[in-house]
């Protein structure tokens, strides 16, 4: 999947501009990519579409300070500061963008980039991808 198509489908998914989107894309990608433990972004970019692995830089300005994100609140509240946009928009952008990824790799890539997301108290990966297909 080529990059625009990509942030096609994250505007369409999320209600947002695509400009928007592009930005929330952005910084959902660079948090997952912060939260990889033990290995380099390269890792996690190997599983993303065409073009999309660029928007893995962590020297991007305005990225959070400190260490990979501990759990799924400071992974929305990271993605909504790289962005700069609200939780609301933060959260529903962040599920446009894990549809989207998993429409757009195989289910095992998918499933390696979500075993390495913070956890969710009850023990499911969060932020969770929204139950819909389209």
């Amino acid at each position: 999947m080529r990059f625009p198509r990509f942030i096609d489908a994250v505007s369409r998914r999320s209600g947002l501009p695509p400009e928007q989107a592009a930005t929330v894309a952005r910084a959902v990608l660079q948090t997952m990519a912060e939260r990889v433990s033990g290995g380099p972004a390269d890792d996690l970019a190997g599983h993303l579409p065409d073009e999309v692995d660029g928007y893995l830089n962590r020297d991007t300005p305005g990225a959070a300070a400190g260490g990979s994100p501990t759990g799924p609140g400071e992974f929305l509240r990271r993605v909504g500061e790289r962005a700069g946009v609200d939780d609301a928009t933060a959260r529903i952008g962040t599920g446009a963008v894990f549809a989207t990824l998993r429409e757009a790799v195989t289910v095992a890539e998918f499933r390696e980039m979500v075993a390495r997301l913070p956890r969710a108290g009850d023990g499911g990966v969060a932020p969770r991808p929204p139950s819909y297909d389209g």
